[in-house]
């Protein structure tokens, strides 16, 4: 469950965004995937529909049903937000530069790369002792 303090924060965020509790369908569906039998019979996967965007959200991270509607809530926003200002929110922005970070390299930055590794291994020879034995 979480705090008094974050579902007022999220209501906030809600009625910021105008989104009304009558204007969200919410369904409390059974779960699926791992968790065996107890996920499978208890209903704590929330579906939520905000009907004048027609924005669907499904959240069953946690085992909790109160937990999993305020997730479901907060993604709906996140989402909400994303349309309204145009712009990329923090988790897309966080996988875009992982997709850059694990993009191979063109020939020409790579060589430029293995380039200033050579100079610096030089340096470093450099400041070796003379006839050193190591």
């Amino acid at each position: 469950m979480p705090s008094p303090e974050k579902s007022a924060a999220l209501e906030a965020r809600m009625e910021a965004l105008g989104v009304t509790h009558e204007s969200l369908v919410e369904k409390f569906i059974h779960g699926s995937g791992s968790g065996g039998q107890k996920v499978n019979k208890t209903a704590s996967c929330v579906y939520l529909k905000h009907l004048p965007s027609g924005i669907e959200v499904k959240c069953q991270r946690e085992r909790s049903r109160e937990l999993n509607r305020f997730l479901a809530r907060r993604e709906l926003c996140e989402q909400l937000e994303t349309i309204r200002d145009g712009k990329k929110s923090a988790r897309q922005q966080a996988r875009e530069k992982i997709r850059r970070q694990k993009r191979r390299r063109s020939r020409r930055q790579k060589n430029k790369m293995l380039d200033a590794k050579s100079k610096h291994a030089q340096k470093k020879n450099l400041r070796k002792p003379p006839g050193g034995n190591d």
